[in-house]
């Protein structure tokens, strides 16, 4: 268990130290922030904002009280997963296709250190880096609703940042498999865009199709079980959702790489 341990460490070391030296990693960071920071002033200050609608409803003598710290994180949240949908194949794309296009592969490949070891360092330093993108918008929420009233509830607040660990961790694991099957990193964005908006819309078809085939696949929805988790549902199906999703992209990549494996052999 102990080398085990030392080797997912080590993967993840050497996974998150090529992140912070990578500018691409950099520019998808600044771009992350730059669209975040804008929808964090629209949503509240924007003419259309939270701020203003509230106002708008003073001035009309509306006294019916809104909870605007909890819409605010609401919306502000349901944003940041959309553009999660663009942010994290591009961070997931390189995961394994640079080293089949480097060579190493097949060295990682037949090491000593398991696939599965492989896949889950891996998993937790681009997991990781996604993370620091994710902390100075916590500084602006902090600020932005410390001084809201009626304050918000730490356990919306918790259980909606936990969901948007989750949707990312899920993405980027289905995001690793699709990696470990080219070695276009620009092919394995596009796949995994793609499989990601089904998922994100299936919700969608779910609700045309109806009956029992509608249900099972209504449960398959990321954006459906992000919204549970995001409005302060705490949904057991939906945190089994997302970790399901995140064991099928380790079994599915360990499973890829045991294939290349044995092609090699």
């Amino acid at each position: 268990m102990k080398i085990v341990f030392s080797n997912v460490m080590a993967i993840y070391r050497r996974e998150l130290q090529s992140y912070f030296s990578s500018p691409f990693a950099y520019v998808i960071a600044g771009v992350f922030w730059l669209l975040s920071g804008f929808f964090f002033i629209a949503i509240l200050l924007g003419p259309d904002g939270l701020i203003a609608q509230v106002a708008n409803r003073d001035a009309q003598g509306i006294t019916d009280p809104v909870d605007v710290p909890y819409q605010f994180l609401s919306v502000y949240l349901g944003v940041l997963g959309s553009l999660s949908l663009f942010i994290l194949p591009m961070l997931s794309m390189g995961l394994y296709a640079e080293e089949r296009k480097r060579g190493t592969l097949e060295l990682l490949a037949t090491s000593p250190i398991t696939n599965w070891a492989v896949a889950l360092g891996k998993l937790l330093g681009v997991g990781t880096f996604f993370l620091t993108l994710i902390l100075p918008l916590l500084v602006y929420e902090a600020i932005a609703l410390s001084a809201s009233d009626p304050p918000i509830q730490p356990a919306v607040l918790l259980l909606g940042h936990i969901g948007l660990i989750l949707l990312a961790a899920a993405v980027l694991s289905l995001g690793m498999f699709i990696s470990s099957l080219t070695d276009s990193t620009i092919l394995a964005a596009i796949l995994t865009f793609a499989l990601i908006l089904f998922l994100w819309v299936v919700d969608l078809v779910a609700t045309g199709i109806g009956g029992e085939l509608g249900g099972a696949l209504g449960h398959l929805s990321l954006v459906k079980n992000y919204t549970n988790l995001v409005q302060g549902t705490l949904d057991p199906s939906s945190i089994v959702v997302f970790v399901s999703y995140i064991f099928l992209g380790l079994f599915l990549t360990a499973q890829a790489i045991e294939a290349f494996r044995f092609q090699r052999s």
